[in-house]
């Protein structure tokens, strides 16, 4: 929705401005220019990316336009998942441990968190290292490192999209001046005409330029940005399970634990200690 409004919002005051100073809306009606702008920033998107980078662009757009980033309570919903899962590998045998992580669709804990069951990187992060975990033979450093490393590639595979969307913004003023040129390009073999025409012409030409810089400012660029936020926020969400987890291996209660994962959520959706005591803890949902 802040993706639209914005939106509106430039196209209002760029339409309104154009108008109030006495340019006429039909003359920036140029659909073949829009039409080698766009086409060719598609063209060379689809060069430039692999399918599943195409495909993931898609789908990220699909994100930032539905602000889908993480809300609180789905970080109660990943603390909580947590604390049943300490637990259980503090008070329960191996065996009985693995039984729910080898499998966690048909695991009593996990089935209580559906909508992690249903985000399967998630889902693996959290089932990979507790299995190390329960091995026993790993040290807490190593661990660390080795979620470190796993996020970043995690990182960087969510954020090609946004590098993929940002060339295209990127490319698309020098592709505008592609399409004015080819417009001069018209307007020169029509030199005998009336100085109407060849005008006329001209600011067809021209129009290639603005829509070029237009779209790439304007419209892509600020997308990619958005991508990029939502994004990040989810990456987000796998520091909090590291921090959690580590915590734990080094010796916290679960409890304890809770709180260094509660501590790098963002101060503006980070819940409070009642919260997490009383969603996670103290009978909540995930209780």
């Amino acid at each position: 929705m802040g993706i639209l409004i914005g939106l509106v919002v430039a196209l209002g005051c760029l339409l309104g401005g154009f108008t109030a100073m006495g340019g006429h809306l039909s003359v920036l009606v140029q659909p073949f220019e829009y039409i080698i702008i766009l086409g060719t920033s598609l063209g060379t998107f689809v060069i430039s990316n692999s399918g599943k980078t195409i495909k993931d662009t898609g789908k990220a757009m699909g994100d930032a336009f539905k602000n889908k980033v993480p809300k609180q309570k789905d970080y109660l919903e990943v603390l909580g998942l947590l604390h049943n899962l300490m637990r259980e590998m503090r008070s329960k045998s191996r065996s009985e441990v693995e039984a729910h992580i080898d499998d966690p669709a048909e695991s009593t804990i996990f089935q209580a968190y559906p909508n992690i069951i249903k985000d399967t990187p998630m889902l693996h992060f959290i089932c990979d290292y507790a299995r190390l975990i329960i091995i026993g033979n790993a040290r807490p450093h190593e661990i660390e490192a080795l979620m470190e490393e796993e996020i970043q590639t995690i990182h960087h595979d969510l954020l090609k999209a946004k590098h993929a969307l940002q060339d295209v913004a990127d490319g698309l003023p020098a592709i505008g001046i592609v399409a004015a040129v080819l417009g001069v390009i018209k307007a020169m073999g029509a030199l005998d005409q009336s100085p109407e025409v060849l005008g006329h012409l001209i600011g067809a030409a021209l129009v290639g330029t603005f829509a070029g810089i237009f779209f790439s400012y304007g419209v892509f660029a600020p997308i990619a940005a958005k991508i990029k936020y939502v994004r990040e926020k989810k990456v987000r969400v796998f520091v909090i399970v590291k921090a959690t987890l580590i915590a734990y291996m080094n010796g916290a209660m679960p409890q304890v634990a809770l709180e260094y994962g509660r501590k790098v959520i963002s101060a503006a959706d980070r819940p409070s200690i009642d919260q997490v005591e009383n969603e996670t803890i103290g009978g909540g949902a995930g209780a």
